[in-house]
């Protein structure tokens, strides 16, 4: 005769995927029983092995399925949003007024015009084009710095406040894009000559990479990120967005913003910077972790 499988107590019809059943086998296999002794179990109470062999299979593909989608739908970073950039053609930012040239919504993408002025922008190569050395990039297996064949510029970065110029630009960019001061990494210079390049990458890390806990404890994520422009090419050195096709030109004070709210490719920030074809290409980054950076 027939038994219910979890009480043993004789059943009036064969036995059938119930979630009791279900339950009944997941909870069997998170206690350490392995799935040949399972099989046996349900055969020594009244299932033909084919379809307890049917039943497991679809109770653990049902819950690998359901521990991916839970994966996939992990809760949103918070990540900054311009206040008053939806409804305006020009926003205060502390001490500047700021044009919004074009938004998008989805990847967030924001493009500013006028955020530097030629002074400014001036200033900023002046004071870091004596200090360059070749460009580095985080290093996923360390957390660290290392060099790499896809970014070919030459950079420096300033620590926070290091110059009057840098504290009031720092001092705009929290106001503009409405985040804390201290959650943003230090400000990075990058000097492009012909021919170099970033080649298209995503500036969020990996959770999963082997040394993403290093760089993560240091504030967190990155959620969004400011590249402004110091000059205008001559020729190329646009930002580009491959998964949306768009194309941002470098234009001497202004700069392009993006966030992406989850470390995955799905936030279409996958973006580089095209080959430089004519004269240099300087900018500024700035990246924005999720809590103060250190």
């Amino acid at each position: 005769m027939n038994r219910n499988v979890i009480t043993g107590e004789p059943l009036a019809t064969s036995p059938v995927d119930t979630p009791d059943l279900r339950r009944w086998l997941l909870q069997q296999t998170e206690s350490g029983r392995p799935p040949d002794e399972l099989l046996a179990e349900l055969m020594r109470r009244g299932l033909a092995e084919d379809q307890a062999v049917a039943i497991m299979t679809a109770t653990f593909e049902a819950r690998l399925a359901e521990v991916k989608a839970k994966k996939n739908a992990d809760p949103s970073l918070r990540v900054p949003d311009p206040p008053g950039v939806r409804r305006a053609s020009v926003v205060r930012a502390l001490d500047r007024e700021v044009k919004v040239l074009f938004q998008l919504a989805q990847p967030r993408v924001i493009l500013f015009g006028g955020l530097l002025s030629n002074t400014e922008c001036d200033e900023l190569v002046g004071q870091a084009r004596r200090r360059m050395s070749s460009s580095n990039v985080i290093d996923l297996d360390t957390g660290d710095e290392r060099r790499d064949a896809g970014r070919t510029s030459s950079g420096m970065a300033f620590t926070r406040a290091a110059t009057p110029l840098i504290a009031r630009i720092e001092r705009r960019i929290a106001a503009l894009l409405d985040w804390p001061l201290e959650n943003g990494e230090a400000l990075q210079i990058l000097r492009y000559e012909v021919g170099q390049e970033y080649r298209p990458h995503h500036d969020y890390v990996d959770p999963a990479e082997s040394g993403a806990a290093t760089f993560l404890a240091r504030g967190g994520q990155r959620v969004a990120s400011l590249v402004m422009y110091l000059n205008t090419p001559t020729e190329g050195g646009a930002t580009n967005f491959p998964d949306i096709g768009l194309e941002v030109a470098a234009v001497k004070g202004n700069a392009v913003f993006f966030s992406y709210d989850r470390p995955h490719p799905s936030t279409k920030t996958l973006h580089g910077g095209m080959p430089v074809l004519a004269g240099e290409k300087w900018v500024a980054t700035k990246w924005l972790r999720e809590t103060a950076h250190h």
